[in-house]
């Protein structure tokens, strides 16, 4: 199976925790992408009745374009679950998400949620995170002071992401001076910093988080610790359902 089947399989099957009734969050990304689609299609065909909250603007107009009713948690006040995809996995469920520069909203709705199922492909699973590198959601203002402290903590290198799909103009534009190409700007008009040089750093989750929390600047950090119970893992040999407490 390849990646891609294994994102699909991964993301159908973890519909099979959502009942009517329910509230749930809607997670951004790849993987839970099939997820939406899969829920659009129960509610269709098999009448299915949920309400979600969606954690980015793409995921909105998916879940809009498969006819998923939305709320938000100011109306419903909290959820019953999230599904949600990850960049890496540890064995005890820590995550690193946000290489799709959702991280905030993602995060705010995960915390409103009674539990948290990450739908991933077996290639997310890693002993200790950091290779994959750690998005920090800052705020624009003075960037490059906020980027050597978050180096500084973390101890590698640190770099602002780029815009993911510049037009031509910006791209012609940065060859031809010395301007940059644009920065990313998030669905909250903030910036994305991304940690790491491939080797992995983190091997306390929750201590990393709570000191980039600190530093005025950073708005949020793709390190989700102690949020998850559940992992939809699809590999070679299929879909296995993995739980926090199985050993």
């Amino acid at each position: 199976m390849d990646v891609e089947q294994a994102k699909k399989e991964a993301g159908i099957a973890a519909v099979q925790f959502v009942e009517s009734g329910m509230y749930i969050g809607l997670g951004t990304g790849s993987t839970v992408k099939h997820t939406v689609i899969e829920i659009g299609r129960a509610i269709r065909e098999d009448g299915l009745e949920v309400t979600g909250v969606p954690t980015s603007i793409e995921t909105e107009k998916l879940a809009i374009e498969h006819g998923i009713p939305l709320s938000n948690l100011t109306e419903l006040g909290g959820l019953d679950l999230v599904i949600d995809g990850a960049d890496e996995i540890d064995p005890s469920f820590n995550l690193i998400k946000g290489g799709g520069a959702a991280l905030l909203r993602e995060k705010i709705v995960a915390q409103a949620s009674n539990r948290m199922i990450v739908v991933a492909d077996d290639t997310k699973q890693v002993n200790q995170l950091g290779a994959f590198p750690l998005p920090i959601e800052i705020t624009p203002f003075e960037c490059e002071d906020t980027l050597r402290r978050i180096s500084d903590i973390c101890g590698v290198p640190a770099r602002i992401r780029a815009k993911m799909n510049p037009t031509w103009r910006e791209r012609l534009e940065s060859m031809d001076s010395d301007v940059d190409v644009p920065s990313h700007i998030t669905d909250n008009g903030n910036m994305i910093v991304d940690a790491g040089a491939g080797v992995p750093f983190i091997k306390d989750p929750e201590t990393i988080e709570s000191q980039l929390l600190h530093l005025a600047g950073v708005v949020e950090v793709g390190i989700f610790a102690d949020m998850c119970d559940t992992v939809v893992l699809a590999g070679k040999s299929g879909v296995e359902i993995l739980r926090l407490s199985d050993d």
